[in-house]
């Protein structure tokens, strides 16, 4: 009976471990909460093969686009806290805490932060038929008819639409705001001459740029962008304080144990170090980063303050 009782004992302590060891037993969900052709999904479907070759199992990316990314990100806050629905988000979900007053989750309860995959600077962008070339042309035109001129953005909360505000802010314009749901339709609407002028990340704009579809008149960045060297900041425009950079990040709901975070997380450093990934990630515009769980929540407490104030600030507000 004793060495029964041992027994137990020993498999009640190897249990815990070999259920560790098993992650990930199934394929593994990436949630997308924008639809298909966007930044996010472009840095979400370049992931996935690599983080898959980490964990051994398949990465499929899910897209669930709507509510500015939070029918995504409620789904994966009640998704089973066990590594196999995970999100991939900007910092929009940063942004959401302060421009929706009724959440059905909290971003820094719900959520464990697992790594920061790259970032990427928006870039104000323009289709190649309206007569603006320059952000100074393009206030001046905007100044002449106070509200005749509108921006589209991926979403309301998106940086897309709080770079915009920014914009209007600093140079005391009225321009409209027309959301989309995503990016991509954003883009295609952009591109189609339906809209004026958007804040888009490089990723989804520079072939665009480069053949000719549309104009890019400013990065919102310290720096102007390798991809895109020969377009100036917008402080270099004439404009400074205008400066938001769209980061890609995945999360885990909240109460996943540590060991699947910090395995997820080891994999998207993997990739960022990975020197074919890298030179994917950079032509595609994006920045790698892999950042650790706990340099990523340090960053997502960052931003959830900096955006409260930039809400603020702006009057930006859901609709």
């Amino acid at each position: 009976m004793k060495r029964i009782l041992v027994l137990a004992a020993l498999l009640a302590v190897a249990a815990p471990a070999l259920a560790q060891t098993a992650y990930p037993s199934r394929p593994v969900r990436l949630i997308v909460g924008f639809p298909p052709g966007g930044g996010v999904d472009i840095n979400a479907r370049m992931l996935a093969p690599k983080l898959a070759e980490h964990l051994g199992q398949p990465v499929v990316v899910e897209n669930k686009p709507g509510a500015s990314t939070n029918i995504a990100n409620d789904f994966v806050a009640k998704s089973a806290p066990d590594g196999h629905t995970l999100l991939i988000n900007t910092a929009a979900i940063a942004i959401n805490m302060s421009l929706f007053r009724d959440l059905p989750f909290d971003t820094l309860r719900d959520f464990a932060p697992v790594s920061m995959f790259s970032e990427s600077p928006n870039v104000l962008v323009v289709p190649a038929k309206l007569p603006a070339q320059t952000v100074q042309e393009l206030v001046a035109l905007a100044r002449k008819s106070p509200g005749k001129l509108n921006y589209s953005s991926a979403g309301v909360g998106t940086t897309q639409h709080l770079a915009a505000e920014l914009f209007k802010l600093r140079t005391k314009t009225y321009i409209v705001h027309i959301p989309y749901k995503g990016s991509s339709p954003s883009l295609t609407a952009l591109i189609a001459g339906e809209v004026d002028l958007s804040f888009a990340n490089v990723p989804a704009i520079q072939g665009h740029v480069k053949a000719g579809r549309l104009r890019a008149l400013a990065t919102a960045a310290a720096q102007r962008d390798p991809q895109l060297p020969d377009v100036p900041t917008m402080k270099e425009a004439g404009f400074a304080g205008v400066e938001v950079s769209v980061w890609y990040g995945l999360f885990a709901p909240s109460k996943t144990p540590p060991e699947i975070v910090h395995k997820v997380a080891e994999g998207v450093i993997r990739a960022t170090r990975d020197p074919e990934m890298r030179k994917r990630m950079l032509e595609q515009g994006a920045n790698p980063v892999g950042s650790t769980p706990e340099e990523f929540s340090k960053t997502l407490r960052e931003e959830v303050a900096r955006w409260a104030e930039v809400v603020k600030v702006s009057g930006a507000r859901a609709d």
